[in-house]
């Protein structure tokens, strides 16, 4: 079998699982399953930043054994992290050390000019980690992203319009936070009908970031246009 370029895929912490008995660290096998069909060697990577603050240092040797990075979706970002000092009562599943974590893997694999895909989750992390804002709750039912399939307009010259070949994709989506101001130098390059910011990606960077809110993985192994996302990655990291 030819390389596979390694994936780099943090994982999320789980309270408690029933099928390992304890605490665990978990990632979707649809997205793992989405990285392989692709091309690429999925490995997840072990959060840890004690006391919810990672070591710049430790973060970026970590990485640079590796060909790229997929930010996977998760819980909320802790308010503070895109500098709100109220916490709105929507907001679950924060976790510091998670948060440290994936910010400064954000902020590494942009500075080490990795290959990035960012879902979800993970478009908050890079978007929070360039300085950007989020909106806590998306707030009411017409205004609902969660269990949704909702077509995605895609930017004319965009990476995502290039990669998979159409203007409207279908995406699958369970957010009920979105971006509020996009980061430093990032662009909005997807929007859903309501306006809502659904992808955004990183204007000069050397080694290719998209970043999208929704789910690709829950739809790759059906819808060509969610798959091709993955197999970018991984053609990138090559």
């Amino acid at each position: 079998m030819s390389h596979r370029p390694l994936i780099a895929i943090p994982a999320r912490f789980a309270a408690s699982t029933s099928a390992l008995r304890y605490a665990a660290e978990v990632n979707a096998r649809a997205l793992i399953e989405a990285v392989w069909r692709a091309g690429g060697e999925p490995a997840t990577l072990h959060p840890h930043a004690p006391g919810g603050v990672a070591d710049p240092a430790e973060v970026r040797e970590r990485l640079e054994r590796f060909d790229g990075l997929l930010l996977p979706g998760g819980g909320d970002l802790a308010p503070h992290r895109y500098g709100c000092a109220d916490v709105h009562e929507a907001v679950y599943d924060v976790d510091d050390e998670q948060d440290a974590f994936d910010l400064e893997l954000a902020r590494a694999a942009i500075d080490l000019r990795l290959p990035v895909l960012a879902i979800c989750r993970g478009l908050q992390v890079v978007n929070t980690a360039l300085g950007g804002t989020l909106h806590q709750d998306m707030g009411g039912p017409d205004h609902e992203h969660r269990h949704l399939r909702h077509p995605v307009s895609l930017a004319p010259g965009s990476a995502l319009l290039s990669t998979t070949g159409a203007d409207v994709v279908e995406a699958s989506c369970y957010h009920h936070q979105h971006v509020d101001k996009p980061g430093e130098g990032l662009t909005v390059t997807a929007r859903a009908a309501d306006g809502t910011v659904e992808a955004l990606e990183l204007a000069g960077h050397e080694g290719w970031l998209v970043a999208v809110q929704w789910h690709p993985e829950d739809t790759a192994h059906q819808d060509a246009a969610q798959q091709s996302i993955f197999d970018a990655l991984v053609r990138e990291a090559c």
